[in-house]
């Protein structure tokens, strides 16, 4: 679709907008920019609206280089909605992990592009670790640059990072992420690729994986370099709070494979 055809339907959505009764509160307060709320954001918006999938645009729970992060409705559901910046989006990194990942192949090579086929991405990975039964946010739909998935937090207040929340148990939380971790390689059939104190929430007694448009399945060129990455960060977090195994074990316990070279990850 180009871009006049784009706007004409931006017009003709903009004509709804007081029926569907979509409220973009303080916008000035949260400091949005046309590089979030752009013509193509918009009209995605609109859309999902105008589809009974949103109700309501409400605070910012997160902003960041790569995406901001709403609170919205969606009828009588708190749900969040991420929106991927289509304008100063990290691109070259996007198009470094979706390069090999055969799931993702034959995609254009422009900016929005590459941020569309993220967004499918991460709902995609969301959903796989999802089904497998792992802590992350429920993705329910996207389109084009925006995810909408399942609030994490109580009382309209997202549960905090990692890095920030208190940890009754250090231990248990640790064993509790590694086994998430080896979930995810064994069942869901993917590495988080960038898992940290900061793609990690922890509220209710339970810690939840987040961001997971990166995430690569297991044949993914980079795969075990990625999980190495992921061990090394998470043993970095934990080892001042309690005992962490060693980080070549971990990566066996993980993939199941017993035999794996001590170096395994440091190929470039």
């Amino acid at each position: 679709m180009s871009i006049d055809r784009e706007r004409h339907d931006l017009h003709k959505y903009d004509k709804q907008i007081d029926a569907t009764r979509i409220r973009l509160k303080d916008l000035d307060q949260l400091k949005v920019r046309e590089d979030v709320f752009d013509d193509i954001t918009l009209l995605a918006l609109y859309k999902m609206v105008n589809r009974g999938w949103l109700s309501a645009i409400g605070g910012s729970i997160s902003t960041g280089k790569e995406a901001n992060v709403f609170l919205a409705d969606r009828k009588e559901e708190r749900v969040a909605i991420k929106i991927y910046l289509t304008r100063t989006a990290n691109f070259q990194k996007m198009q470094d992990y979706i390069a090999g990942d055969r799931r993702f192949m034959n995609i254009g090579k422009n900016r929005r592009d590459i941020v569309f086929a993220w967004t499918r991405k991460e709902f995609s990975n969301l959903k796989r670790a999802a089904d497998a039964g792992l802590a992350v946010p429920k993705p329910l739909v996207f389109d084009r640059n925006i995810l909408v998935m399942e609030f994490l937090g109580e009382n309209e207040i997202a549960y905090p990072q990692l890095r920030i929340a208190h940890i009754p148990d250090p231990k248990k939380v640790y064993a509790e992420l590694l086994e998430a971790i080896r979930t995810l390689w064994q069942d869901a059939k993917l590495v988080h690729g960038d898992l940290s104190e900061y793609n990690i929430l922890y509220g209710g007694g339970k810690a939840f994986l987040i961001d997971m448009g990166q995430a690569v399945p297991p044949d993914h060129p980079h795969a075990f370099t990625f999980l190495r990455r992921d061990v090394e960060q998470l043993n970095r977090f934990f080892s001042p709070l309690c005992e962490t195994k060693e980080l070549i074990e971990a990566m066996r316990y993980i993939t199941g494979i017993a035999h794996l070279p001590e170096k395994a990850g440091t190929e470039q």
